[in-house]
């Protein structure tokens, strides 16, 4: 007999948005195809060249973000027909998530001369992007932090005792 739906199995993972954005966009090419688009490459030739993924890699990228809602893709040559791919509102949204994994890796992977790039806001400032609470405005730390699990049948440490 099933367990019911309510009561996770003995292999069933928790539920977690981590895991279902990360099904669509942790693989490493997506993320760089996002990071290319946000630049504005936003043409199949210089993301091949940009990224350097495998042309069929690359294309079922493409394809996967689009399904997804996350790029768009529109014609701007109709002989031969060529596509251009553009962020849409989610994809757009995924762009403060590439600017903190680039500053992760500034601090913990390179030297501070050795950055691959710098990106500067509007405010004409170099960029270091934070993680801020809305209510309150203090930067997150994991100390102030306090999960709620919300699927039934989980707690922080895992499946709930029968």
């Amino acid at each position: 007999m099933a367990p019911p739906k309510d009561k996770p199995g003995p292999k069933d993972p928790r539920p977690c948005s981590i895991a279902d954005a990360l099904a669509l966009v942790g693989e490493k090419y997506s993320l760089l195809v996002l990071r290319e688009v946000c630049l504005g490459n936003r043409r199949f030739d210089q993301l091949v060249r940009n990224i350097g993924a495998p042309r069929d890699v690359l294309a079922t990228r493409l394809r996967r973000l689009v399904d997804a809602g996350i790029l768009t893709r529109r014609t701007y040559s109709e002989h031969p027909q060529r596509f251009e791919y553009r962020p849409t509102e989610a994809g757009l949204e995924l762009e403060p998530v590439l600017m903190t994994l680039m500053a992760w890796g500034d601090r913990h992977l390179r030297k501070d001369d050795d950055r691959p790039m710098v990106v500067e806001h509007s405010c004409g400032n170099e960029l270091v992007p934070t993680v801020t609470c809305t209510a309150c405005g203090a930067p997150v730390r994991h100390e102030d932090l306090t999960a709620h699990p919300q699927a039934p049948g989980w707690t922080v440490t895992g499946p709930a005792a029968a």
